[in-house]
């Protein structure tokens, strides 16, 4: 199993079915070092899915008083596969740990 941390629309239902074809289950979690920008977005399925034109984006700063808090969802690895597919090219899945102590991928903004 794998552990995703969303900040943003991936946190919505509709997205959730559409993306995964279930609602997920997940823990409130903060990360640190980072603040919430925004992307604009133009693909067209992920438009019609989230109905939102810009998603927030995370920006890494380092500074231990930046912080962004999300949820934490247990998903498989086809999941995980199905939420890169989702996520438009402007994002990176890298991995970071979180206040808990638990390891998570998450989506931040490229460059």
């Amino acid at each position: 199993m794998e552990k995703l941390f969303s900040y943003g629309t991936l946190q919505l239902e509709q997205v959730q079915l559409d993306t995964f074809g279930r609602l997920l289950e997940g823990q409130a979690d903060i990360l640190t070092g980072y603040i919430v920008g925004e992307v604009e977005i133009t693909d067209a399925a992920v438009l019609k899915s989230s109905g939102q034109r810009f998603h927030p984006a995370l920006i890494k700063t380092g500074l231990a008083t930046d912080t962004v808090t999300g949820t934490i969802f247990t998903i498989t690895s086809e999941e995980l596969a199905s939420a890169d597919s989702y996520e438009v090219d402007d994002y990176l899945r890298i991995a970071e740990s979180f206040h808990s102590g638990i390891k998570a991928w998450v989506y931040v903004a490229k460059g």
